[in-house]
């Protein structure tokens, strides 16, 4: 894959440099990092060295212990200038906050550290992730600053808008979030040569993300509790492996990533449509999405007033179960991929029946009688329950939590191989 260098310079968003090295490596590249001594004062050097593996350099005239050397290459066999060695060696630069000091030394072509000197040797593609107070970003000579970078051909992850580091403040200037600042550098990187192919290039993913809402009545509805979150993160970590993503989110109001296609719907019936629609161009269907079983056969044209009634008796009719008429359909070649949210005792024996009744490759199933995970939570713990046999994952962040389902799809296509 890749060897990235990334720039770390003083500010309090550094600390989501940390999980930037993490997706980077869990991505496949190599990672190298050098720091102001201003960053020092949020992030130690001993956390990134930790994840990335490998020493973190913050003075130009430091000796590094690796010659240059990303980690899974040999070191030179002489000690080069680490600031010229480690940059010669790059395929991209990437600098994770970049503060506003640091982004006018950069237009002006000041190099009176590491970080600025190394950006003067650089010769790979650039990126920078502004993050500041919105007042400071927002200041003419700051915008003049990116633009002269721009000018430059400097790609800019541009940050995002919500509360500010200090108490009380709101406003641009939120560094972006560290897999929008990666898949800017692997846009970056694409049309250089000798990039090497991710794990999923090529292969064509469809996630099926959120709940579907049932109309009741112009203003009530049929729904769930399901944000979205999981099918979100499987979209995500498909993406970042290089796989061609396409969500269809239902009612999911999340942030959406660069590179993936997302297609909005809001009932059973516009999901199944569009799942039925794209899913004979896809190699792997995820299939997250809480789908509604039952549905009001029709809905009202106007709000239905409570004045008058002593109750209201909701008559329900099953909708299609999506999933199990897409497997009816699918190739030999396609892998598809289940979720069932079971209630308490039984879960995993429901969702193998499931996985046998809908021919399907693998069940992901989570117990949503806990509160701690699944629905609307940052959590998840599930088992995934395949032919071959089930093998529980622990309570994780569902980014976690994607990467081994995404890990999964990968073993079940490669077993699918002929041999």
């Amino acid at each position: 894959m890749a060897r990235i260098l990334l720039g770390v310079s003083g500010g309090i968003a550094a600390y989501k440099a940390v999980e930037l090295v993490r997706l980077a490596m869990r991505a496949g590249h190599a990672v190298r990092v050098v720091q102001t001594p201003t960053a020092q004062r949020f992030v130690g050097a001993a956390t990134f060295e930790g994840i990335a593996g490998a020493p973190v350099l913050t003075g130009e005239f430091e000796r590094d212990p690796a010659r240059g050397a990303y980690p899974g290459e040999p070191a030179p066999d002489h000690d080069p200038i680490s600031h010229l060695e480690i940059v010669r060696r790059c395929d991209a630069y990437v600098i994770a906050p970049a503060s506003a000091n640091t982004i006018a030394k950069l237009a002006t072509g000041t190099a009176d550290n590491l970080l600025t000197s190394a950006a003067l040797a650089c010769t790979a593609p650039l990126v920078i992730a502004p993050a500041m107070n919105n007042a400071m970003y927002e200041h003419p000579a700051t915008q003049a600053n990116l633009e002269t970078l721009r000018a430059r051909g400097v790609l800019i992850a541009d940050p995002g808008t919500g509360a500010l580091a200090s108490k009380g403040e709101w406003g641009v200037g939120r560094l972006a979030e560290p897999v929008d600042i990666l898949a800017a550098v692997e846009a970056a990187l694409a049309p250089r040569d000798g990039y090497a192919p991710r794990s999923l290039d090529g292969l064509r993913v469809l996630v099926t993300a959120g709940g579907t809402r049932e109309p009741i009545d112009s203003v009530r509805y049929v729904g769930n509790r399901s944000s979205g979150r999981m099918g979100f993160a499987v979209a995500e970590e498909a993406a970042a492996r290089g796989a061609e993503v396409t969500v269809i989110a239902a009612n999911v109001a999340l942030a959406r990533r660069p590179g993936v296609t997302y297609e909005d719907v809001e009932t059973a019936a516009d999901l199944e449509a569009a799942a039925r629609r794209r899913f004979p161009d896809c190699d792997v269907l995820v299939m997250a999405a809480a789908v509604a079983d039952f549905r009001p056969p029709a809905a009202a044209g106007e709000k239905l007033s409570k004045s008058g009634r002593d109750a209201l008796e909701l008559r329900l009719v099953p909708t299609t179960d999506v999933l199990a008429a897409l497997s009816a359909d699918r190739r030999g070649d396609q892998t598809l991929v289940g979720f069932a949210a079971e209630h308490g005792e039984g879960a995993v024996e429901r969702a193998r029946e499931k996985l046998v009744r809908k021919g399907l490759d693998a069940v992901v199933v989570n117990d949503i009688s806990r509160t701690d995970i699944g629905f609307d939570t940052e959590d998840n713990e599930v088992t995934l329950v395949t032919p071959a046999g089930d093998r529980p994952l622990p309570k994780a962040a569902k980014s976690v939590v994607a990467h081994a389902i995404v890990d999964l799809v990968e073993e079940l296509r490669h077993d699918r191989r002929p041999a």
